[in-house]
């Protein structure tokens, strides 16, 4: 088959573009991700304008409140009082008027036991708020990383859906020059095309993934960073100690045990409760009564009576309830028993952080180790077997399927790549809280 100049120096250009598709999508991989939006900027975002934290913050002011709701002593009462003697002189008789005034006393330390409980029940909610905040620092963390993997992927497949295009415009020139028939020219724009409905599928993914940011955020991205991409180069997690020294670590500040050890203490302040109230409230009462002076007279009858002096009667008295309801120790039993589950809870809240500890460890070594597989061994070779396949399929030597085999191959590795940089972000966020440190990518 004999070709023109033109046709020959427009074909060998099509090829170059061709044979440069591979070339850039290596320099893509192989580049830094350009300044965007820091995960450590997303965290500080989300826990800023979090909905739900905001909400959960609330439980501190409330349990904060009912520490001075815990202080208050019971009210006095105030009893006032009228009588009017009956007799038969005919004659009115002045009103009888009493005061008295009655207070409650706790005994058995009952507001100091009531004080003590409501501030661990501060403690409680603040453990409370850090665990949840946790939760939400390891919810955002696993949507900014997939964000990233998303938008990471699409970008490889808009890389790979335009080598698909140069093949077809290359095999557009070789089938009018004759090289080629229409059938493999058909084919790659077959290829193509199928190829473009995956293209639509990782835009909507990325679309979707970077729609979720707002969710832990509590607003639209777009409202606080604006279109500001995001910066996905994350760095490796350096950890210079070993898991036994990780595990103490974590014992001592993870939020689920500082919850555990905060509902043992609360559990044990409503025992004092508990015994405090067993003990009963003798109620002191002071009164006054005064009764006016009355003039003599004569009754209906015609009888004389004498007159009455005026006077003042004071009266003080204690009255006790007899504590018979004290024989059931019900309630005591019941707040012990919360104190024997808040111990149990407390074993095995520390029994699971070790193991959360371990497993996150090994899970972060196990990514670090696929990631640096890909990165050293597997695009380098995936990216060296598509170049020579694109080679060989200018010259004639490889057919179409084999150059499509080849990029399906290339861009599986990338993928693959793309994953395991995900879960070693995820795996590295995971080892950061189970030692009880803020997330940092």
């Amino acid at each position: 088959m004999q070709f023109s100049f033109p046709s020959l120096k427009r074909l060998a250009l099509l090829l170059a573009a061709l044979g440069l598709g591979g070339t850039a999508l290596a320099q893509a991989a192989a580049q830094p991700a350009a300044a965007g939006l820091r995960f450590s900027d997303y965290l500080s975002a989300v826990e800023q304008h979090s909905l739900e934290l905001q909400s959960q913050q609330q439980n501190v002011v409330s349990a904060q409140a009912g520490v001075g709701i815990a202080g208050i002593r019971p009210d006095p009462q105030l009893s006032l009082g009228a009588a009017r003697e009956q007799v038969k002189t005919g004659l009115p008789r002045p009103l009888n008027s009493s005061y008295g005034l009655s207070v409650e006393l706790e005994t058995g330390g009952k507001r100091s036991a009531r004080i003590r409980a409501a501030r661990s029940q501060v403690k409680l909610a603040e453990a409370g708020v850090e665990g949840f905040r946790t939760q939400l620092f390891s919810d955002a963390a696993q949507d900014f990383t997939q964000a990233c993997r998303d938008r990471q992927a699409l970008e490889r497949k808009e890389q790979t859906l335009k080598a698909l295009s140069d093949v077809v415009k290359a095999n557009e020139v070789r089938r009018k020059a004759g090289d080629i028939g229409t059938v493999e020219w058909r084919q790659s724009r077959v290829e193509r095309d199928q190829f473009q409905a995956d293209v639509t599928q990782a835009r909507a993914d990325a679309q979707t993934s970077r729609l979720a940011l707002s969710v832990p955020l509590g607003r639209k991205l777009s409202e606080v960073f604006g279109s500001e991409e995001l910066q996905c180069d994350f760095q490796p997690f350096a950890n210079d100690k070993n898991i036994d020294v990780l595990v103490v670590q974590a014992l001592q500040v993870r939020s689920d045990v500082r919850v555990a050890q905060a509902t043992l203490d609360n559990a044990r302040d409503n025992v004092g409760v508990a015994q405090a109230n067993r003990w009963v409230n003798p109620t002191l009462a002071v009164g006054l009564t005064a009764i006016p002076a009355t003039s003599a007279g004569v009754d209906a009858q015609g009888n004389a009576f004498d007159a009455g002096n005026r006077s003042r009667m004071l009266s003080v008295s204690v009255s006790m309830p007899i504590p018979f309801s004290r024989l059931n120790r019900g309630e005591v039993l019941q707040a012990e028993a919360a104190v024997t589950q808040a111990m149990l809870g407390l074993q095995q809240s520390q029994h699971k952080a070790e193991a959360d500890v371990r497993s996150a460890y090994f899970r972060f070594a196990a990514a670090q180790e696929n990631v640096e597989r890909y990165r050293s061994n597997v695009l380098a070779d995936a990216q060296r077997v598509l170049e020579s396949i694109r080679l060989s399929y200018r010259h004639g030597q490889a057919s179409l399927l084999e150059l499509l085999s080849a990029q399906r191959s290339a861009d599986d590795a990338y993928l693959g790549y793309l994953q395991a940089d995900a879960d070693l972000a995820k795996a590295t966020v995971d080892l950061q809280l189970s030692i009880g440190q803020r997330p940092a990518l």
